[in-house]
């Protein structure tokens, strides 16, 4: 096992970060996943949105968030008044970790040691995209940047600043899907109005 991303640090622009880091063996998720998912979006993005990991479809797909919490989070940016072609969006870890049921794969939580060993990519989208502000979309996002202690449920829609960069953490919309019908519209507009603290923070 190589290691984990130790390349990221020497790559000088998005498109060698993604061949560098579509060879990465620098945990087990590689072996049962598909291709690494990196992130995607402009280059010179004002906001770089992280989640957790690709799902089942971004999985497939080789691209962040285009299943239905990625339908979901375009909805809540359009009605947060963010373009979505305007954003950077990656994730904490950019394999999918998942559990057999049947013929479907269930999604699984990443494990710390998961999140450590795709941290440099991470890094490494930050230094390129150099983004002024970060939305965490979930607490795996925003543990890895801000540490395990953090907890979203103390500063959730907060404007956080550290190391130059305005932070702001909110529940990752596939929270939204896993709610009871019955309150989806609820959770909806609570996430729009994290997304739109997150507007406001535009430089």
């Amino acid at each position: 096992m190589t290691e984990p991303a130790a390349d990221a640090p020497s790559v000088s622009d998005l498109e060698q970060l993604r061949e560098v880091e579509a060879a990465c063996t620098g945990c087990d998720l590689y072996k049962t996943a598909g291709p690494t998912v990196g992130g995607e979006g402009p280059g010179s993005a004002w906001l770089m949105l992280v989640g957790e990991q690709p799902g089942d479809q971004e999985d497939k797909a080789g691209k962040p968030f285009v299943g239905p919490a990625g339908r979901i989070l375009d909805q809540a940016l359009d009605e947060a008044g963010i373009a979505r072609d305007e954003v950077f969006v990656t994730n904490a870890v950019k394999h999918f970790r998942f559990e057999e049921r049947g013929k479907r794969r269930i999604h699984k939580q990443p494990t710390v040691r998961q999140v450590r060993a795709c941290r440099p990519w991470l890094d490494a989208e930050l230094r390129l995209v150099a983004p002024p502000v970060v939305g965490m979309l979930g607490a795996v996002a925003a543990k890895s940047l801000l540490g395990q202690d953090f907890r979203i449920t103390e500063h959730r829609g907060e404007r956080l600043e550290q190391d130059g960069r305005t932070f702001v953490p909110t529940v990752h919309p596939s929270s939204i899907l896993r709610s009871d019908p019955a309150q989806r519209e609820e959770l909806l507009s609570a996430f729009v109005a994290d997304l739109k603290v997150i507007a406001g923070a535009r430089p």
